[in-house]
């Protein structure tokens, strides 16, 4: 019995760490998308006041 739960507990434990793994990897890409959402949003506040100051001259 102790032999099949060995077996058991190896087979449960492989697929929750690539889980895991794949889930890391996903939030990550998450994460960057965001960041360079954020950093477009950003530029182009600063392109539009560029713009404009460069209108007033």
């Amino acid at each position: 019995m102790d032999k099949l739960q060995a077996v058991l507990d190896k087979f449960e434990k492989q697929p929750k760490s690539k889980a895991s793994t794949n889930k890391k990897r996903k939030w990550r890409e998450i994460e960057q998308l965001k960041e360079k959402f954020q950093l477009e949003k950003e530029l182009r506040i600063y392109e539009d006041s560029l713009e404009h100051m460069l209108d007033e001259f």
